[in-house]
C-alpha cells in the first residue's frame, strides 16, 4: 500500500509541474490556445485523438497527443464522457463535461469544424486517470493563482512608482516658481487669512438675527377671522419678505384681558395659526421660515385694557421678519497695505 501512494504522489508531482509549465508557455501567447504545434482537423473529417489535456477555457480544452502536436477540442452538450473502464462487469461511469480537468489523459473521437477544432463526440478516459487529474487541479490552481496575485502586485508597484516620479516633477516645477514669487504668494496669503477671519465672522453671526419688520394685524373681539385690511397687511408682509435674504417670520398672538385666562390663550393661538395659514397657502412661504407661532393670551400688552381703544391694540397678532446678520453684515478684508475692501453678502 505504501509502495501504491508513493506512485499516485510521484505521478500527480509530474503532472503538476507539467501544467504549469503549459500554462506559463500559453500565458504568453496572450492567452490564446494556438501555437507552432498547433494541429488542425479539416473540416467535416473525422478524428481520433489521444493525449493530455493541457489547458481548459470554457468549452474549449487544449489537448497534446502523444506526438506533441496541440488539439484544440470543442466540448458541446451533446459530447459523450464516459469511463473507459478495464472491469467488464459493471458498467461504464458517465461524467459531465466538466469533468474534463487538465491533466487528464484522454480519447477523443469527432469531427472537425470550419475554425479547424475538433469537435468531440466521444470522449473516454479511465476513473484512475480522473483521479489523478483532480488532486492536481486542486494543487495547480492556488499555486497559479498566487502567481497571478504576484504578478498583479508588481504591475501595481511598477504604476505607482511611474505616477510618484511624474508627482516629484511636478512638486520641482512648483518649487522652482514659488521661489521666483515669494513675496507676491506671502500677499497673497495674508489676503486670503483675513478672508477666511471675516468669513469666520459671518458664520458666527448666522444665528443672530436682527428685526427688519414688525407689523400688528388687528382683530374683532373674540375673533380669529382676518379682516380684509389684516389680508392686505399680510400681502405686504409677504412680498417684502420675498426680499430678503436668509430671513424668518415670528408670529405672536394676543389678546384683550377680557374673558378667562385659559380662553385667552385658545383664542389667541387661534389668531397666530390664522395668520401662518394665510402666508403658507396665499404665499407659499415655506414652514420652516415660519417660527413656531405661539400664543400669549391676554400677557405683553401694549396699552391699557380699561379703554375700548387699547383693549383694540391688545387684540392682535404681531409679526416680525428676522434676517440672519451673517447674511446682510457687509465683508470687510483688511489688505497687506492698511486698506480695507468691503464686500456686500451674495
Amino acid at each position: 500500500m505504501k509502495n501504491k501512494f508513493s506512485k499516485l504522489q510521484f505521478m500527480v508531482l509530474v503532472l503538476s509541474l507539467t501544467l504549469m509549465g503549459a500554462s506559463l508557455a500559453y500565458g504568453q501567447d496572450n492567452g490564446t490556445m494556438n501555437n507552432t504545434r498547433q494541429r488542425t482537423v479539416a473540416s467535416g473529417s473525422k478524428m481520433k485523438v489521444t493525449g493530455v489535456v493541457v489547458e481548459r477555457n470554457g468549452d474549449m480544452a487544449l489537448v497534446r497527443d502523444n506526438n506533441g502536436s496541440d488539439v484544440n477540442v470543442q466540448l458541446t452538450s451533446s459530447t459523450s464522457v464516459k469511463e473507459k473502464k478495464s472491469n467488464p462487469f459493471r458498467g461504464a461511469k458517465t461524467y459531465s463535461i466538466d469533468n474534463v480537468l487538465r491533466g487528464l489523459t484522454i480519447e477523443v473521437e469527432g469531427r472537425g469544424d470550419a475554425s479547424g477544432n475538433l469537435v468531440a463526440e466521444k470522449i473516454r478516459f479511465s476513473d484512475t486517470d480522473f483521479r489523478y487529474a483532480r488532486t492536481v487541479e486542486t494543487r495547480v490552481n492556488p499555486v497559479e493563482n498566487r502567481v497571478g496575485t504576484a504578478e498583479t502586485r508588481i504591475s501595481q508597484v511598477e504604476q505607482n512608482a511611474q505616477r510618484l516620479s511624474g508627482q516629484l516633477d511636478e512638486l520641482v516645477a512648483i518649487s522652482n516658481a514659488a521661489r521666483g514669487g515669494a513675496k507676491a504668494a506671502q500677499e497673497t496669503a495674508d489676503v486670503a487669512v483675513a478672508g477666511v477671519n471675516a468669513t469666520n465672522e459671518r458664520i458666527s453671526s448666522l444665528d443672530d438675527y436682527e428685526v427688519q419688520s414688525t407689523t400688528s394685524i388687528l382683530f374683532k373681539t373674540g375673533s380669529a377671522v382676518l379682516s380684509k385690511e389684516a389680508k392686505e397687511q399680510l400681502d405686504e408682509i409677504a412680498d417684502a419678505a420675498s426680499k430678503a435674504k436668509g430671513f424668518v417670520i415670528e408670529i405672536a398672538g394676543y389678546t384683550d384681558s377680557v374673558g378667562s385666562v385659559a380662553l385667552n390663550r385658545a383664542l389667541s393661538q387661534r389668531r397666530a395659526d390664522a395668520v401662518v395659514r394665510y402666508l403658507a397657502e396665499n404665499h407659499r412661504i415655506p414652514m420652516r421660515r415660519l417660527v413656531t407661532p405661539y400664543g400669549y393670551g391676554e400677557s405683553n400688552e401694549v396699552a391699557e385694557n380699561a379703554s375700548r381703544d387699547g383693549r383694540a391694540q391688545n387684540r392682535r397678532v404681531e409679526v416680525k421678519i428676522l434676517v440672519s446678520k451673517g447674511l446682510v453684515q457687509p465683508v470687510k478684508v483688511t489688505n497687506p497695505n492698511g486698506s480695507t475692501a468691503g464686500t456686500n453678502p451674495e
